[in-house]
């Protein structure tokens, strides 16, 4: 067994290694170029348009544009907004931030992207219901079954770690350390909660997380900002420390682990990319299912996911680590976060607000990726996988709440990095077909939707 978990950390460390990485952010650089900075030029209507209405409420699809952004959210805004960040910072140094902020700048332009190919080739499924995905536009834009299969595959079994196990494991680990709840009742809990709601499918998930994720964000938001003003005069050094750290690197632990560019680079890419999910082929299963009369007005709403992922909770948490000083120790992750918080605050309340914080996400994400992991069985098996799947699905959460994860963290980085290998080699190959989506949608007399809406017979 240590062998095979010495073997899952090497396969991890070079699927996430700096290959990956310039994969992907070479990748958002690309669409960022070709689509016109689209993720700067068009932010302001973006963030218009989560809250309206579909043009046709007759639309295809089974939810609203917010439903589906909060959906998204929910599988995103997780445990690496806090574990993930304190991580970074604390490896990687103040300069982690300036990098993670680029992960989500060219993100924007990839999650873009895959929106507009979820929409293009999503699917009406006998049911009624629509599906769409990476699976779907590598088949059918690319084809190439045995690629969308393989993708298919690695995000289902993904779905049980990254989305299921390792989320349920945090909120037992949160709820223990904060109230002394014993995790085997938490897990029943959370088990219980989440299945109430995956058993109605992505429109219950839909209304769920629509009332669930801007609470969630909100809180930790004002928490965050309530630290933040208490002590306005530490943002300025701050803001230089992640500016001139980002190219000059920092010692943090003191003085134990010297985190140059290197590590800055690396760390806040690295955490970055996994909060955010952009290029992962995550986040454009819960896009294809948007009610919209064109790809690009959900493409529009999704790229706001990376902005308030990113740019904005994960920001927030950076903020709250550098300017409470606390680099010096030895704590990283969840940890960091919460001393530093109390520290900002100079009150124990900051350990409560990561604890609740921690479990909210953490549960919002197992909402969100159990619909991800739902539609790629589904396009593997069919529709009569799916009561099978989703009894599976909250009988996994109980598990992961009460044993040890370490090998599951392993396998799950591995199946999110081979999700993110053929999402990106679709993204790149359909580059122009985005282009000419994009482009028809920005012009005076953009084509019907039914020109983007694949009939399930030819699947």
């Amino acid at each position: 067994m240590e062998l095979f978990h010495t073997i899952l950390v090497k396969v991890s460390d070079f699927l996430w290694g700096i290959p990956l990485m310039i994969a992907l952010i070479g990748t958002g650089l690309y669409l960022t170029i070709t689509l016109g900075f689209v993720q700067f030029r068009h932010l302001p209507k973006s963030l218009r348009m989560i809250f309206l209405p579909p043009h046709d409420e007759s639309s295809p699809g089974d939810i609203s544009h917010f439903q589906a952004l909060m959906t998204a959210l929910a599988a995103t805004v997780g445990t690496g907004n806090i574990a993930g960040v304190g991580t970074a910072v604390a490896m990687g140094g103040p300069g982690a931030m300036f990098w993670m902020w680029i992960t989500g700048l060219v993100g924007m332009a990839t999650k873009y992207s895959e929106a507009v190919l979820a929409i293009r080739y999503r699917i009406v499924q006998s049911d009624g219901s629509s599906a769409g995905g990476p699976m779907y536009y590598i088949e059918k834009g690319l084809n190439s079954k045995n690629l969308a299969v393989a993708f298919a595959v690695c995000a289902s079994v993904a779905a049980f770690g990254t989305g299921n196990m390792i989320q349920s494991n945090s909120v037992a680990e949160a709820i223990n350390g904060a109230f002394g709840v014993p995790h085997w009742i938490t897990g029943i809990v959370i088990a219980i909660l989440a299945g109430i709601v995956i058993i109605g499918g992505i429109k219950s998930i839909g209304r769920v997380t629509q009332f669930l994720v801007p609470i969630m964000i909100v809180f930790y938001m004002i928490a965050g900002l309530t630290a933040v003003i208490a002590n306005l005069n530490l943002l300025p050094s701050a803001i230089k420390a992640i500016f001139v750290h980002a190219f000059t690197g920092r010692a943090v632990f003191g003085g134990v682990v010297g985190a140059g560019i290197k590590e800055s680079m690396r760390f806040g890419l690295a955490r970055g990319l996994l909060s955010n999910e952009s290029g992962q082929g995550s986040s454009p299963i819960a896009a294809a299912a948007a009610r919209t009369n064109h790809p690009v007005t959900q493409a529009l709403v999704s790229m706001t996911q990376t902005f308030i992922d990113t740019l904005v909770v994960c920001s927030m948490t950076g903020f709250i680590i550098i300017m409470s000083q606390s680099l010096d120790g030895n704590a990283t992750g969840a940890k960091l976060t919460a001393i530093s918080f109390n520290t900002l605050l100079n009150s124990e309340i900051g350990g409560l607000v990561t604890a609740i914080s921690l479990a909210v996400f953490a549960y919002s994400t197992l909402l969100g990726w159990s619909y991800y992991g739902e539609i790629a069985m589904e396009y593997i098996f069919g529709l009569s996988m799916m009561a099978y799947y989703r009894t599976a699905f909250v009988i996994f959460i109980f598990l992961g709440a009460v044993i040890k994860l370490e090998t599951v963290w392993l396998f799950s980085d591995i199946m999110n990095a081979l999700m993110a290998l053929p999402n990106l080699i679709a993204l790149v190959l359909l580059g122009s077909e985005i282009r000419k989506i994009h482009k028809d949608y920005f012009s005076e007399q953009p084509l019907s939707q039914k020109k983007y809406t694949v009939n399930s017979a030819n699947l």
